[in-house]
């Protein structure tokens, strides 16, 4: 298994920034993703960013982390989290570590958000933090990366 983490980025999350700031501050994407891999350098990880509209892409995008042996995938799939039972089934053949991040709360938003297809086969779930929440899921991939924990989901 190598150091190579993906983070993974769902649909309108490029609108980051402008996109209902009260929401979601103001950081934008590409804030977060180099911050993001700021800190994985520091820990000698390497990351892998992907950003798509398309479910399918974000699909194709888990295949590959699973073909590379990639050590982690921090997935933030926005509102593909609510219904895409295509993620879910792509992650579950994922062995390595797998965190779901939001930067607001969906469980304190409208009740469509309050289920998550991929929280069943990801190793936990961090939501309502911002900026932070990035930062938290980093951490746990480190934690569990240390412990060497087993993943859920795995066939």
């Amino acid at each position: 298994m190598s150091n190579v983490i993906f983070l993974l980025s769902g649909p309108n999350l490029d609108e980051l920034g402008v996109r209902e700031p009260a929401v979601y501050g103001d950081t934008t994407l590409s804030q977060h993703v180099a911050r993001f891999s700021a800190r994985s350098s520091a820990a000698g990880c390497t990351v892998v960013h992907r950003q798509s509209n398309f479910e399918g892409d974000l699909v194709e995008a888990i295949h590959e982390a699973r073909q590379d042996e990639a050590l982690a995938i921090v997935i933030n799939a926005g509102a593909l989290t609510h219904y895409s039972w295509s993620l879910r089934d792509a992650l579950v053949n994922f062995p390595g570590i797998k965190i779901e991040v939001h930067l607001s709360n969906p469980l304190a938003r409208e009740d469509f958000r309050h289920v998550s297809t991929l929280a069943s086969v990801v190793n936990g779930s961090i939501a309502g933090f911002r900026a932070l929440s990035y930062d938290l899921a980093f951490e746990a991939v480190l934690a569990l990366r240390d412990t060497s924990a087993p993943s859920p989901g795995v066939a």
